[in-house]
């Protein structure tokens, strides 16, 4: 009975402010998220540095601009749920500070500036321009590399750009041939030339008879290149010791694929910021449009620029690959298959490019998102900016295999919000949450969805004891957890996997 009381007291009463820690949505208007202040391991110093070299901009611009990018994420995943097939594409200005979404329906401008963005209408919604750009795939044997070095849908003039070298004639014949409606195509002149670039390595190097790089840890080994290896392929470590096996790849096509280590590896959720120390990787939310990004390669270090256009077809001499990020970027040989995050937000994966880090140049790389996807894999994420303490969390250290982990204090008869006092959006599927309390004490853990009025909670763990788990299934919308002291204090540790 008590348990019940306590679940529809959080229910109706955090929404108020009771627990002081959650910016809860606006009932008028869900899609406006809260605003977000960086905190001091929003990225790691090297990233600071990277970002102020390569965007030129002061620390503080740097912290700005992460947090308004952040926001901008949160914002962009709400209106692309509500708006449905009027969605036309979101984008950030140059300086990050505003972001524009693309509407087909003039009547829900106003639904995109209440949740704080700006309202433009366009011809053609995003997954139109899906289409067009998947004719245009459907035919990718028909372009020469030669003069046609890719394409991909450019949200913000509301076209599908096709990238010419040397004229745009056979440009043009490429398009007619294949089908694809002519308006809503823009060919390009480009001078650039992208190319898988074998010898990378974003992360720590490892070898397979050439030498690639480690993208990101995930549960049971971490994800790559696909053009480092195809499945079957033995990998040795950066000290050449035996390390595992290519369970799968794909390239072309797709440019990605994991690796399987063996018992003498441990996959930690960290990158290698080649200044002696490393990056804890929180999570991977796709940034938008615009957004910075900064990626690791033993090769030239940090280096930073920003998301120019996502789904990007790219015509490597090897074959064509679909799905790609195009970024301003730079990289040279020896950065292949290395990590991109924004903010501590994992990316993706080192694909190719062209240019270098002297006069600049264009790199793409895979989302890492769909490589987890493909393989059922789950990324290996920490919660700070620095490795995570090697003695065991509190509570005897119940919980492992989350894709997050919170951590947090509370006396008893006290409640905190994670994810960090906010909520996060999530697709339907199933939810999965471990909450790890002191020993001696009773601590409880719920899940909460967004109901359009308030909080409610639809999944919890109330057992009389320190440790919870709770499952639930469920469609998409706004989410966050409550952890709650029932009884004793002390610290706990929450891990939750999301769909």
């Amino acid at each position: 009975m008590r348990r019940a009381l306590i679940a529809a007291a959080a229910a109706a009463v955090l929404p108020l402010g009771a627990v002081g820690l959650a910016t809860v949505p606006a009932a008028a208007a869900p899609g406006a998220a809260p605003a977000v202040q960086p905190g001091a391991d929003a990225a790691s110093p090297e990233m600071f540095a990277a970002m102020q070299r390569d965007l030129d901009l002061t620390a503080d611009q740097v912290r700005a601009r992460i947090a308004k990018e952040t926001a901008a994420s949160k914002t962009e995943s709400m209106l692309r749920t509500s708006l449905g097939s009027e969605f036309g594409g979101a984008w950030l200005s140059p300086d990050g500070a505003t972001l524009t979404v693309g509407v087909t329906d003039a009547t829900q401008a106003a639904a995109v500036t209440a949740a704080g963005a700006k309202a433009t209408v366009v011809s053609r919604s995003e997954a139109e321009l899906d289409r067009v750009k998947a004719t245009l795939d459907r035919t990718a044997g028909q372009a020469p590399a030669s003069a046609v070095a890719g394409w991909y849908v450019d949200v913000a003039t509301n076209t599908v750009v096709v990238l010419a070298r040397g004229g745009d004639a056979a440009a043009k014949r490429f398009v007619a041939r294949s089908g694809a409606e002519a308006a809503a195509v823009r060919v390009v002149r480009t001078d650039e030339t992208p190319a898988t670039l074998y010898d990378v390595r974003g992360g720590d190097a490892y070898y397979m008879g050439g030498r690639c790089s480690v993208g990101f840890s995930v549960t049971g080994g971490f994800v790559t290149a696909g053009h480092c290896g195809s499945v079957g392929t033995a990998t040795q470590g950066y000290n050449q010791v035996s390390q595992g096996t290519f369970r799968g790849s794909s390239f072309p096509g797709n440019d990605y694929a994991w690796v399987q280590t063996n018992s003498n590896w441990t996959p930690q959720p960290w990158v290698n910021n080649y200044s002696g120390g490393n990056v804890t990787v929180a999570g991977s939310a796709e940034a938008s449009v615009g957004a910075s990004v900064c990626r690791s390669g033993s090769t030239t270090g940090w280096r930073c620029g920003t998301i120019q256009a996502k789904n990007s077809t790219v015509n490597y001499p090897q074959g064509t690959v679909t799905g790609l990020t195009r970024t301003s970027a730079c990289a040279e040989p020896g950065d292949s298959g290395g990590s991109w995050l924004s903010g501590q937000q994992a990316q993706g994966v080192t694909s190719g490019g062209s240019g270098n880090c002297s006069v600049g140049g264009t790199t793409y790389f895979q989302p890492v998102n769909e490589i987890l996807s493909v393989y059922g894999l789950t990324l290996r994420t920490g919660s700070g900016g620095n490795p995570p303490p090697t003695t065991p969390p509190p509570g005897g250290g119940t919980c492992s295999g989350y894709q997050n982990t919170y951590t947090g204090s509370l006396s008893s008869g006290a409640t905190a919000v994670q994810p960090n006092g906010s909520y996060f959006t999530a697709g339907s599927g199933t939810h999965r949450a471990c909450l790890d309390g002191p020993t001696g004490a009773d601590f409880d853990v719920y899940l909460q969805r967004w109901s359009g009025g308030g909080w409610v909670s639809v999944a919890q763990g109330i057992t009389p004891g320190p440790d919870e788990t709770l499952t639930y299934s469920g469609s998409a919308g706004y989410y966050r957890y409550v952890v709650h002291a029932y009884s004793g204090s002390g610290s706990y540790s929450l891990g939750i996997t999301r769909p």
